[in-house]
């Protein structure tokens, strides 16, 4: 489906922060990989983390669901395929493939379908391919995308070495993996790490979940003992960042009274950086006791900043960046070119066709700000991404005309409650 959005001048009202995708993926996971029955409060409801019930339902967990947490009685170490479940089905979430790859890998046979051609299917995992094949196991591939069929079953731990310079997400799945390993296991980061807050995130949870894990200061060595095993507890999950750095951002470009809540302060999630970028930009705003509170005033300051630690929330910087007196930089952001679609390329073609006046380079966004606004008026395609449709509309809300955004349901994968969320705050949207 396609949406409408339409310029408005002024957001206000009060919201709670949806529960973060990235750490219910994570607890998902540990508690499946646990020997009893775990509970998680507040999981996020987008579909990744519908993907990941539904991949742990195949291997064997057991999930149970009301309002407020779900409770799971895990396979342990020893995931089996159901009987009626002969292949995974990802969807588009990129994550939960690459994390079930690793633990996929305990098993004899397992084929992931491509679901998504045209996004996760064009995706290479070539990095974690490598790692896994160094403990032997058999991987089928198609140059290293999807459809994927891992012949596995009989892995060793040892020392290992896994590029990082695509995504953090490889060496992830293999800290899940290792501690279930007879042998103990040493991993070595070759090339760069991207995104090392995420890999912090990981090791917190895997750490609550009871195992162990040494790692290097600069996050590029890790010893992990083998014969470890995940432990049943229980989880609360946070407020998520990375969606709401488009609400707050929204907030930001125009005048505004936004509330959002359940945003910790200490949060380990890098794209809390939206609060300080949007300080940097002079928006007046207060972040106490978990709440962020915007009062936007529609006048912004360029800024220059390092996107490597907040990869989900730079999109949303940038859409803020357009409406900004002066130039911002966005550097070290080349990870943005390996998701759901090349999000620089196809992010500022689209930002184009609304008026916004931007260049990229191989590794940086750079935005001319246009204060007095953008023409609009145009149909966008938003190339079946999430943070790009999210991104997409706060420009729309301050363009001078319409914008139509194609495809605009996708956000479903990480928000789906965005658009009403942003309509709660008096925002004027049509689906089509």
């Amino acid at each position: 489906m396609d949406i409408i959005v339409n310029p408005i001048s002024r957001l206000q009202g009060d919201i709670q922060a949806l529960s973060s995708k990235n750490y219910t993926t994570r607890y998902l996971l540990v508690a499946a990989l646990a020997e009893g029955t775990s509970t998680i409060y507040y999981p996020a409801h987008s579909e990744d983390s519908d993907a990941m019930r539904r991949c742990l339902r195949d291997l064997g967990a057991t999930l149970d669901e009301d309002d407020t947490k779900i409770v799971i009685k895990g396979f342990g170490a020893l995931p089996v395929l159901q009987p009626d479940s002969k292949q995974l089905d990802v969807g588009n979430a990129g994550a939960v493939l690459r994390f079930l790859m690793g633990i996929a890998s305990l098993l004899p046979e397992v084929h992931f379908i491509n679901a998504y051609p045209d996004s996760l299917g064009k995706r290479p995992h070539h990095d974690l391919i490598d790692a896994l094949e160094q403990l032997g196991a058999e991987i089928q591939h198609q140059d290293g995308k999807l459809p994927i069929t891992i012949k596995g079953g009989k892995l060793k731990g040892g020392a290992i070495r896994v590029s990082g310079n695509i995504s953090s997400q490889y060496l992830s799945a293999l800290l899940f993996l290792t501690p279930l390993l007879s042998e103990d296991s040493t991993i070595e980061v070759t090339d760069d790490l991207k995104s090392k807050v995420v890999v912090g995130q990981t090791l917190e949870v895997i750490r609550e979940a009871g195992i162990i894990i040494e790692a290097s200061e600069d996050l590029m060595s890790y010893r992990i003992p083998g014969n470890q095993r995940y432990a049943a507890r229980t989880y609360r999950v946070q407020g998520d960042y990375p969606g709401s750095a488009a609400v707050l951002a929204a907030a930001a470009v125009l005048p505004s009274d936004v509330t959002l809540r359940g945003l910790t302060e200490d949060s380990k999630q890098g794209e809390r950086a939206i609060i300080d970028v949007l300080r940097m930009m002079n928006v007046p705003l207060t972040h106490e006791d978990n709440v962020v509170r915007v009062q936007g005033n529609g006048q912004l300051s360029a800024v220059t900043f390092d996107g490597d630690a907040a990869t989900d929330a730079v999109l949303a910087m940038v859409a803020a960046a357009v409406f900004a007196d002066g130039t911002s930089r966005f550097y070290n952001v080349e990870n943005l070119r390996y998701k759901e679609c090349d999000r620089i390329t196809d992010y500022l073609n689209e930002l184009r066709k609304a008026g916004a006046n931007v260049e990229e380079r191989q590794a940086e966004i750079i935005v001319h700000g246009r204060p007095e606004g953008v023409e609009g008026g145009v149909e966008i395609n938003a190339h079946y991404d999430h943070r790009v449709i999210m991104a997409l509309s706060i420009v729309a809300l301050r363009a001078k005309q319409p914008i139509r955004i194609k495809d605009a349901h996708h956000v479903a994968k990480s928000y789906p409650q965005y658009f009403d969320h942003l309509t709660a705050l008096g925002a004027q949207v049509e689906w089509i």
